[in-house]
């Protein structure tokens, strides 16, 4: 009995301490958290191509051409610029890209986007972009959303051949079709 109650103690001493108090709590929440989309054939197939970025949120805020320039590189999204897997080769904009992780960059303008598929990765937002680096460079239209997004979105559309990716934020949307190589 006497080995039991020294346990409890000692349990509640580290349960109730300072110390796992402390270790208790989280950092601060990141204000654009992690997004992850993937494009498949169909829900049994492997994967085509993959998208990791962070969503933003609108908060009020007058997006394209006040918070996201226009006519400037932007890493589409928030914190480390947006990264695109291709896990099997695929045509943009007349150009094959071998499987592979890129960085995805645009350049938003008020009627086309400049889509930007680069070889330089793990990089953080748009600072370090080098052109030199662009494996890909297709211009796409500025499409109306039937309703505003607060969040930046990305999703990938099945399509014949390929897939489109869609990016969207407040009342714009691009695609990008992608198709088999």
């Amino acid at each position: 009995m006497k080995l039991f109650l020294s346990s409890v103690a000692l349990i509640a001493t580290l349960l109730f301490s300072p110390q796992s108090a402390q270790a208790q709590n989280f950092p601060k929440m990141d204000s654009s958290p992690m997004d992850l989309t993937m494009a498949r054939a169909d829900r049994n197939t492997p994967p085509i191509a993959r998208v990791i970025y962070s969503r933003p949120t609108k908060k009020g805020r007058d997006i394209f051409g006040d918070l996201v320039p226009y006519g400037k590189v932007w890493r589409t999204g928030a914190n480390e610029a947006t990264e695109l897997t291709l896990y099997v080769p695929m045509m943009i904009g007349g150009e094959r890209l071998e499987p592979g992780t890129y960085t995805l960059y645009t350049i938003p303008n008020e009627d086309t986007w400049t889509i930007i598929i680069n070889r330089d990765t793990n990089v953080w937002g748009s600072s370090s972009y080098k052109e030199e680096k662009d494996a890909v460079r297709i211009d796409v239209p500025v499409r109306d959303a039937a309703a505003p997004a607060e969040s930046l979105s990305m999703v990938f559309r099945p399509d014949t051949n390929g897939t489109t990716l869609m990016i969207g934020w407040d009342t714009t949307y691009v695609e990008i079709p992608f198709k088999k190589a």
